[in-house]
């Protein structure tokens, strides 16, 4: 499908406005909704790519500024030094509390939009897929695609590093497709298997997918890029969201 133009979009949330990017078929129609996280740079190049790819696919794809309280609206942070230090500074700095209204701000946005059935899913890479993941938490979420989730093994995500993501793991009501590299250093072999161990206990509904891979393995750009695991990955991140969102 192609698409229509790119809308920004200001949401309120409680923490104040945050600019969102919307992403849509333009094909007349309804389609699910899909809530996008990128990582810590913002909305890059690679996340926007990423983004169109899945809106072309059948999606209403809305993708907020996750440190809109701590940025001018628009940063993108570069893939460099600098860009991590910002990235992964603001990524302790902003309350859990707050990550989650921006998520209960972009689908309520979401489900009223005239192009969207209702029907939600969530999608993100590294911090994206820990608040992808969070996400799901909301029970309206019906699926949620989490590739290599950052720092949900190690519960440290947000202002205190003491995040309860895991701990609510059997309030998850929809299903979850898990993404990681194996070669990966920030969700390494013990997390990971604490995180399925984790799910399994509580009874959620996934699926878990491991791959020869770095970490952002998925981002288009730089040393890390498989573009043969990418185009395998998010094929299959269709699949899972038309199978689940139909």
């Amino acid at each position: 499908m192609t698409l229509r133009d790119p809308e920004i979009v200001e949401l309120s949330t409680a923490t104040g406005p945050m600019r969102a990017l919307v992403l849509r078929p333009a094909g007349a129609g309804r389609y699910p909704g899909l809530l996008f996280h990128s990582e810590i740079f913002q909305l890059t190049g690679p996340i926007v790519r990423t983004a169109a790819f899945l809106a072309g696919h059948g999606f209403v794809v809305a993708l907020p500024e996750i440190y809109h309280e701590y940025l001018t609206a628009g940063t993108v942070l570069a893939y460099d030094q600098a860009g991590s230090d910002v990235g992964n500074r603001l990524k302790t700095e902003k309350p859990v509390a707050a990550y989650d209204g921006d998520n209960r701000a972009v689908l309520d946005y979401l489900k009223r939009h005239e192009a969207c059935t209702g029907s939600l899913g969530s999608f993100g890479p590294c911090i994206g897929g820990h608040l992808t993941y969070r996400a799901a938490l909301q029970p309206d979420v019906a699926a949620a695609a989490c590739f290599y989730p950052t720092d949900l093994h190690k519960r440290s995500l947000g202002a205190g590093m003491n995040d309860d993501s895991l701990a609510r793991a059997a309030e998850i009501k929809g299903e979850l497709m898990m993404v990681f590299g194996r070669q990966d250093p920030h969700v390494p072999a013990e997390g990971r298997a604490l995180i399925y161990q984790t799910l399994t206990a509580a009874g959620v509904n996934f699926t878990w997918h491991e791959f020869n891979a770095a970490h952002a393995f998925l981002r288009d750009e730089g040393l890390r890029y498989d573009a043969e695991l990418g185009r395998q990955a998010l094929g299959m991140t269709v699949d899972f969201f038309r199978r689940c969102l139909a």
